[in-house]
């Protein structure tokens, strides 16, 4: 197994290089050279942390043993707080909800970030080395972040947020960690700008020369696999020959995940992608015309997208891994904040998924919705795919990803329900302590300089 990038098909590289590096050199993201098939039979009764491992090993296994993984698994999953990991919830005939917030800070994130911290831990005291982990957060990334890399020798964390766009419990949940290695930048702008600051210094030379740069992002090619793992686990649990899923999107990274799932032999029937009022993805696939609007605030911040990473991944893929139209594609992107996406690309993705688009208004109501009818009580990001769940024919059964506690999000939860939702004991102590962040002005020269002086 040997990795290439998006922009350079001929790249070959092994799994260390492309796990601490994050990004290619050549501002690409990373993708295996082949997708492994596996065998759904073998893996009938298995734990989580089974399924886990023969998902995870093919991508691996040139670097990690057998027994290695085995162990980084179970030591990653041990404290998440229910016994089947990732439970289903049956809601209504032929309509689940795959609950994906019993990690240690209640979001879908920790399923692959605890997993992520684990293999770092054990592959650096392997190879004696240090490194700084550099991420962008719109909410759930950051805080799962600090929790999984907080207190780690050889690990300095940097973790990138839109200074008051993102929930209190969301920013507390950084804030609020004490560990020196842990430092918390509020950039004045956007979540996409973030996201393009740590871009630009991931290819940034003089960095790259004074310490080694690893990303946490989704762009991060181990957090897309780790993620594929619950896809396969949640068909497990069902007794059906093909399901679809409805999966709420901002970065692209958790419905790409599905679609790699697929790629190794997951019957899936159909992919719903599920937008806020920040509707790239609807309107790229919709249309063709992926075109940068300006950020709007919602009651699901983490989703408060305009330029989606993981995308690009896809549109790889649908070019038949073709990497000179998609550096002419991304560059022409990236210079004009518009682009066409070439109709062969465009039907190629439309065949795969489909999309929808949920306004603020249709969150709350379906928060209220779900509260009354079945007493289940979402935060909005997954109320955006509910919503979806809502309105889809039962023939086939459909499942839709939770994405985080609803305590994270109090204020949408109140204005749904006009009652605050139940804390876990875990999230109340976060309002008792001090909090700790440096706020800088959108500049990447300003970011630079802070961790410069910083590792």
């Amino acid at each position: 197994m040997h990795y290439i990038s998006t922009r350079n098909n001929r790249l070959k590289e092994s799994f260390l290089n492309i796990l601490f590096r994050g990004l290619s050199n050549d501002g690409g993201l990373f993708l295996p050279s082949e997708w492994p098939t596996i065998s759904l039979e073998n893996l009938n009764d298995k734990s989580y942390q089974e399924v886990a491992h023969a998902i995870i090993f093919p991508y691996i296994k040139d670097d990690v043993s057998d027994s290695d993984l085995k162990l980084i698994i179970n030591t990653t999953y041990k404290n998440f707080n229910h016994q089947k990991i990732a439970p289903l919830f049956n809601i209504d005939k032929n309509k689940y909800i795959l609950e994906l917030f019993y990690g240690p800070t209640f979001a879908f994130k920790d399923y692959a970030l605890q997993f992520l911290g684990h293999l770092f831990s054990y592959l650096l005291k392997k190879r004696k080395k240090k490194i700084t982990v550099l991420g962008a957060t719109s909410g759930d990334t950051g805080s799962a972040a600090i929790n999984a890399f907080k207190g780690k020798e050889d690990i300095e964390v940097f973790i990138l947020y839109p200074h008051n766009n993102v929930s209190e419990v969301q920013r507390r949940q950084m804030t609020t960690v004490e560990e020196p290695n842990i430092h918390n930048l509020a950039i004045e702008g956007t979540f996409d700008d973030c996201q393009r600051i740590v871009k630009e210094l991931f290819v940034d030379e003089e960095i790259q020369s004074k310490t080694s740069l690893t990303a946490i992002n989704s762009i991060n090619w181990i957090r897309i696999i780790a993620q594929t793992v619950y896809y396969f686990w949640s068909y497990l649990q069902l007794n059906e020959e093909k399901v679809n899923f409805i999966v709420p999107s901002g970065n692209f990274g958790n419905i790409f995940s599905a679609r790699v799932a697929k790629y190794m032999g997951l019957p899936i029937n159909e992919l719903h992608i599920v937008t806020n009022e920040n509707d790239i993805l609807y309107r790229s696939i919709k249309t063709g015309e992926m075109k940068i609007h300006k950020v709007k605030q919602t009651y699901s911040p983490s989703m408060d997208i305009q330029i989606s990473s993981n995308f690009e991944r896809q549109l790889f893929e649908s070019s038949d891994r073709d990497s000179i139209i998609l550096n002419e594609l991304m560059i022409s992107f990236s210079k004009k904040r518009e682009v066409n996406i070439p109709n062969n690309i465009l039907k190629n993705i439309q065949s795969i998924y489909n999309t929808h688009t949920v306004t603020d208004s249709e969150v709350l109501q379906t928060i209220r919705e779900f509260y009354d009818k079945y007493d289940y009580l979402s935060d909005p990001h997954t109320a955006t795919g509910l919503n979806v769940l809502n309105k889809l024919n039962t023939n086939v059964t459909n499942i839709s990803l939770a994405c985080a506690h609803p305590a994270k999000f109090k204020n949408a939860i109140f204005d749904a329900i006009k009652k605050e939702p139940p804390i876990p004991h875990d999230l109340k102590k976060i309002f008792d302590k001090e909090e700790k962040m440096t706020i800088l002005e959108n500049k990447k020269e300003l970011v630079k300089s802070k961790i410069l002086k910083l590792i």
